[in-house]
């Protein structure tokens, strides 16, 4: 499997699971200006920079050594057999920014 370039996942296509919600995105956007800054927003894209572990590790990269999760919040519902929700409850998801993530072939020597 070749791993992409930063700059290739970047500015290619979708590959998170983000569904389109402001306020999961205004409240990632908050925390990536406290650790680096207001001018970094524009480089903030929901749909690629911000992904949880698992992705970044099938994609070749791994959070560089220290860093810590973006957090965010989603609802779970839980349907009956006829579609009917019966059940929501939240789950805290952990983000990584492009920023905090390295090569996993990096990582060989920690």
């Amino acid at each position: 499997m070749k791993v992409l370039t930063m700059k290739e996942i970047l500015t290619g296509p979708k590959i998170s699971n983000w569904s389109g919600s402001e306020k999961t995105k205004d409240l990632i956007s908050s925390q990536i200006s406290e650790i680096w800054g207001e001018s970094e927003l524009k480089n903030y894209n929901p749909d690629k920079s911000a992904l949880p572990y698992s992705k970044w590790f099938s994609l070749g990269y791994v959070p560089k050594k220290g860093s810590k999760a973006l957090k965010s919040m989603i609802l779970i519902e839980k349907k009956d057999a006829q579609g009917n929700v019966i059940k929501s409850y939240p789950k805290t998801i952990n983000l990584f920014y492009y920023r905090s993530v390295e090569p996993l072939n990096q990582n060989k020597n920690r």
